[in-house]
């Protein structure tokens, strides 16, 4: 027996040497070198968290684990997620629990307020890693201001940028031939209409975006929205958000007594005709859904005249994470020309690229070339004015008073 517990005791040494070893080798990850990264990486598995609520999106996933798997040696592995608050809770578990090594969480797919939560609690790594990445030059700092401010957060190289994102409504034309493009004609529709409109029940991304869009419209003063709340003001500057929601809530899809769950099954409630008029935050997602044979070929697009809420998405790396070289090579693949034209495809998923594509080489350059803007897709002057994201803090009181007013208790 005193053999046995000394052989297992050596065999948990000789692990745990070889994982502090190995977390130690990433601690020491230079994106500036990246050739070390890249061997760094080779091996690795990169425990990726992100929102797996649509099978065409986990399927491009899939198929950047391959890429990377094959031309970099690194494990891509899926965590799928229907909150991404769940990772930033995990990572912050394990600090509490001085787990400052050698952590579950590698790469997340993340923006505002779990971005702001991570940065400001000390969960990400404090370099700069994003902006050494080799293919980060070519993304559109300039054009594109959401990369460098999340939700009025600095970026500072601490997140990676992914995809941009612009809240969209669409519909089917061949049953409603003109959609409502103010905020007083949704609500005369809405009540025109009885149980053919719902939104997502935050704090799922986009329901929380459709209260943030409602809130543009109805505040006296947009200029508070790029500062923290304050408290003192909240219930009166948000009124008329309230009074609003209320309007419409008798007249909802199930008169209002629940809420969709996300993007995902707006889609679905829309294509079984439900519902007359669907969100989302992908500009290409009905096309995408067109091609998918989802909706019908009659589906359209439209914003609201006051313009649409628009931000950008990223990757990011917690402080922690076990392989740290691993999800910058994932990071730095997904701003790959290759990637990111493959992420714009509404054959694949219709997703806008964070690249400047004129600044491309030529090959890469020939890629988004090649692809075609589908049927409902809006053209980029259509969309009118980009509503930026308020200060992070909006969206937490959003949330927690929406769930008081509209959450059931048991």
């Amino acid at each position: 027996m005193l053999k046995t517990l000394a052989k297992n005791l050596a065999v948990i040494s000789l692990a745990s040497s070889a994982i502090l070893a190995g977390t130690a080798y990433a601690e020491d990850v230079n994106p500036a070198d990246w050739p070390s990264v890249v061997k760094a990486a080779n091996g690795q598995e990169v425990y990726f968290n992100a929102w797996g609520g649509a099978p065409n999106i986990n399927a491009y996933i899939a198929w950047v684990g391959e890429r990377v798997k094959a031309e970099y040696g690194v494990t891509l592995n899926h965590v799928k997620l229907d909150d991404t608050a769940n990772s930033v809770n995990r990572v912050l578990t394990e600090k509490a629990a001085g787990r400052n090594q050698g952590g579950s969480v590698d790469l997340i797919w993340i923006n505002g307020e779990n971005f702001a939560s991570m940065k400001r609690q000390g969960l990400l790594i404090e370099q700069n890693w994003s902006e050494q990445l080799p293919n980060y030059k070519y993304a559109d700092v300039a054009g594109k201001p959401t990369l460098t401010y999340d939700f009025t957060v600095p970026v500072d190289g601490q997140e990676s940028p992914w995809g941009m994102a612009q809240l969209t409504f669409y519909y089917d034309s061949a049953w409603l031939e003109t959609p409502p493009t103010s905020l007083e004609a949704l609500a005369k529709w809405v009540e025109e209409n009885p149980g053919r409109f719902t939104y997502a029940s935050p704090p799922n991304f986009i329901g929380t975006t459709f209260l943030k869009q409602v809130l543009y419209g109805t505040i006296a003063d947009q200029s508070l929205l790029r500062a923290p709340v304050v408290e003192d003001d909240f219930d009166e500057v948000t009124a008329p958000l309230w009074a609003y929601l209320d309007r419409l809530k008798p007249n909802l899809w199930r008169s209002g007594e629940v809420y969709a769950a996300d993007t995902t099954q707006l889609k679905n409630l829309l294509a079984d005709g439900e519902i007359g008029i669907a969100m989302t935050f992908n500009p290409g997602e009905a096309s995408s859904a067109i091609n998918a044979q989802e909706l019908p070929q009659t589906v359209r697009s439209f914003v609201l005249d006051y313009g649409s809420m628009g931000n950008s998405h990223f990757v990011t790396i917690p402080y922690n994470a076990n392989a740290k070289a691993g999800a910058m090579v994932v990071a730095n693949f997904m701003l790959s020309a290759q990637a990111q034209a493959r992420k714009a495809d509404e054959n694949i998923w219709g997703d806008p690229t964070v690249l400047d594509v004129n600044s491309l080489p030529a090959e890469g350059k020939a890629l988004f070339d090649a692809l075609t803007r589908g049927p409902a897709t809006l053209a980029a002057d259509e969309f009118g004015a980009t509503l930026l994201e308020p200060d992070a803090s909006w969206a937490v009181r959003l949330e927690e008073e929406w769930a008081k007013r509209h959450v059931r208790s048991n």
